[in-house]
């Protein structure tokens, strides 16, 4: 055994290897994060805060963190709560609004908030104003029909204490008072109805995801590669995983990271890199693209006319990333205007990728799922097709429904990020088009991926909450982490809707810590109160940045 280990090491050394040359080709870690998005760095931060002593990797293949799906560009900030956004409240065939959906997501907002407040307090977010900014959030829709559904809408969601202080009206002047751009120039005999509420935010999740690694790479046990991209995921008979990664900055080098944890948070890119893992559950899935593009005004004369983002319906089978809106953004550290989106088509699954992404996802398990899809869903198909042939002028015919006396030339077009909506297979329909974002895990939790689109971003830290639940069960299930989770969350393993102590205290203690404006409500007699028993609350104060 010395004889052979000796040949070894002096054959190593006549081609020029050694025992550090093959560690650096090699190398142990308790997690690996893959992609650089706000995904990766919230699930990295929880982590570390859970197991400080867990050594992190993070591989991200462009050159630096949040350059694509997170990037303040790539997104409209909105932070979803469901405050705006009607498609969260569809409408039943007996007329009713269900809007357990509407719930569920400021329920998770809430998380998401608390999340933040906590790395706010202890240092690792710097300047909450940097990253989140007031802003009220706002329905607006005309038309004897659609005026209709947003009155529902409101009745409904006064059932939930989570929309309290949201105000309603048909009033031209009073809308006007909320949005004077929408309103100035409008026919006054156009029938228009709207919905505001205050404690609406704009978030900048680019500069979140920034922070947060920041914050991660001072310590020694996290580690950041950026231009490295995954080529192979294999898995090792103890259960860990081998990751091949190329180093693109040196002619694609490759090496080897042995993970007890992967994690994919590669927007678009998760799916074909979770197909490369080999797991079952990867077969189940295929994706569909579609991308954006904003109209944006930095004319500062009419961007601080209006202060709100303002969400009308989405047309007939457009999906909902592609409802249009009118939004107040704070990018850079500078107030712009946004419009949109405006749906485009792509093979790529993220806007730096590669016409042929989509194809390469394609397999002998999926094609069947993504053909019913197409099949079953031809209005998205019509709807595309239509996106794609706009003209500018169609555009700015678009943009003048929610800012009539708008000015061509005040506006450019940007490009906006790509985004995979999830195909599942279904054993009635073949195929169906899940909108929102999915956890997909191995059985045995070694693996996971975030698959899909909106809420996406917004709902990162409730999302990789779940997550841990389910790949780090049992140490979820600890007396240790569960009192770390309390602190991160205070609200952890309760529900806010309909106890309306609990969201006052709750939105009142993240409004401060992230200087957000809130006026408090005055809670009901009774704090335990039944959410359908709760009266619409008086309208709150106007926010201001």
């Amino acid at each position: 055994m010395r004889k052979t280990a000796l040949i070894l090491a002096l054959c190593m050394n006549a081609f020029g290897f050694s025992k550090q040359a093959v560690a650096e080709q090699e190398k142990n870690v308790d997690v690996l994060l893959i992609g650089g998005g706000v995904m990766s760095a919230t699930l990295g931060t929880y982590l570390h805060e859970l197991e400080p002593n867990w050594s992190i990797e993070m591989v991200e293949r462009l050159d630096g963190v949040a350059q694509e799906s997170s990037n303040g560009w790539n997104n409209a900030g909105t932070g979803h709560s469901a405050l705006a956004e009607m498609n969260y409240t569809p409408e039943k065939e007996d007329g009713s609004i269900d809007i357990s959906k509407a719930v569920e997501i400021n329920e998770s907002f809430q998380i998401s908030r608390q999340f933040w407040s906590y790395q706010v307090q202890k240092g690792v977010l710097q300047n909450p104003r940097s990253f989140i900014n007031s802003t009220p959030h706002m329905s607006f829709v005309w038309g004897d029909d659609n005026v209709e559904f947003l009155r529902k809408r409101y009745a409904a969601l006064q059932q939930s204490t989570l929309f309290r202080g949201m105000e309603y009206s048909e009033d031209h002047q009073q809308i006007e008072k909320w949005i004077p751009l929408v309103m100035e120039g409008r026919d006054p005999k156009q029938k228009v109805a709207a919905t505001r509420i205050p404690i609406g935010t704009d978030v900048n999740f680019g500069e979140i995801t920034r922070q947060l690694v920041a914050s991660l790479s001072k310590s020694d046990k996290f580690n950041l590669q950026t231009s490295h991209e995954v080529r192979d995921i294999k898995r090792n008979d103890d259960g860990s995983w081998n990751v091949t990664i190329a180093d693109l900055k040196n002619n694609g080098a490759e090496k080897t990271i042995k993970a007890k944890f992967v994690f994919i948070g590669a927007g678009g890119a998760a799916l074909p890199l979770l197909q490369k893992s080999g797991i079952p559950e990867a077969k189940n899935y295929a994706g569909f693209p579609v991308g954006g593009e904003f109209l944006v005004t930095e004319n500062q004369e009419v961007v601080k006319r209006h202060l709100a983002k303002v969400y009308g319906k989405a047309s007939v089978g457009a999906p909902p990333m592609s409802v249009p809106h009118l939004d107040t953004r704070v990018l850079d550290g500078k107030q712009v205007l946004l419009f949109g989106p405006f749906a485009t088509f792509s093979t790529k699954y993220l806007k730096n990728g590669s016409l042929w992404d989509m194809f390469g996802s394609i397999t002998t398990s999926n094609v069947m799922p993504m053909m019913h899809v197409g099949l079953d869903n031809f209005d998205l198909v019509k709807y595309l097709i239509s996106q794609v042939m706009l003209s500018d002028d169609d555009r700015y015919e678009a943009l003048k429904e929610y800012f009539p006396d708008a000015k061509k030339e005040d506006w450019h077009l940007v490009i906006a990020g790509q985004r995979v909506q999830i195909i599942k297979k279904d054993a009635e329909k073949g195929g169906v088009l899940r909108l929102g974002t999915e956890v997909v895990s191995s059985q045995d939790g070694s693996i996971s991926a975030l698959l899909g689109a909106s809420p996406g971003a917004s709902t990162a830290a409730p999302i990789m909450l779940d997550l841990m639940k389910k790949v780090f069960k049992d140490k979820v299930a600890t007396p240790e982490w569960q009192a770390k989770l309390k602190e991160i969350i205070p609200s952890y393993g309760q529900k806010l809707n309909g106890n309306v102590a609990a969201t006052e205290k709750e939105l009142g203690d993240t409004s401060r810590i992230l200087q957000l404006d809130y006026t408090p409500m005055t809670p009901a007699a009774n704090d335990d109160t039944d959410a359908s028993e709760t009266p619409a609350a008086a309208p709150a104060a106007a926010a201001q940045h």
